[in-house]
């Protein structure tokens, strides 16, 4: 797997190559401030991320600015009035903000999406398990923690069919 995302200083980056100019570029991400950069090369790309977040944080020391850091916690989000009543109603029955709200069902989101991750790492896990105790499974297919179907194709391959939680 490719990984492209540099941190330096708090702040983060994504690293794409152009094909117009034949160069690697980036642009800090989560602040309002334009901040780009880019390189010729893969060996400077990282020494222009840094100097590029170095010159920034001289920029704003030099004109007297805060540095802008990423993710300050606010975002706007549109939602249909419907569930935006629902939210509403829901913090004042629970005696909260709305935004106390949405945290906790944003928090809730992510947490079950953990679980799920873990779940479907145990399968496979599971799964790698079985295939090296019983190689008669790649005969015919097998249904493994009901989420996972073996399916072979080939000599040397088989595919996963991991069935949504």
């Amino acid at each position: 797997m490719m990984n492209n995302i540099m941190e330096y200083k708090g702040y983060h980056t994504k690293v794409e190559f152009d094909a117009e100019s034949m160069s690697l570029r980036g642009i800090i991400e989560g602040i309002n401030d334009y901040i780009d950069f880019e390189a010729d090369n893969i060996a400077s790309i990282e020494d222009e991320f840094h100097a590029a977040v170095d010159d920034y944080i001289e920029f704003c020391s030099t004109v007297g600015k805060e540095p802008e850091k990423e993710y300050r916690g606010t975002f706007n989000v549109r939602i249909s009035p419907e569930l935006h009543r629902k939210l509403s109603i829901r913090a004042f029955v629970d005696g909260q903000s709305l935004n106390s709200e949405v945290e906790k069902a944003v928090a809730s989101y992510l947490d079950n999406n953990q679980d799920q991750t873990k779940e479907l790492a145990e399968s496979v896990r599971d799964l790698t398990n079985t295939i090296r105790m019983d190689k008669t499974c790649y005969e015919n297919e097998t249904t493994v923690n009901s989420n996972i179907n073996i399916i072979p194709f080939g000599i040397k391959h088989t595919y996963l069919e991991v069935k949504t939680l």
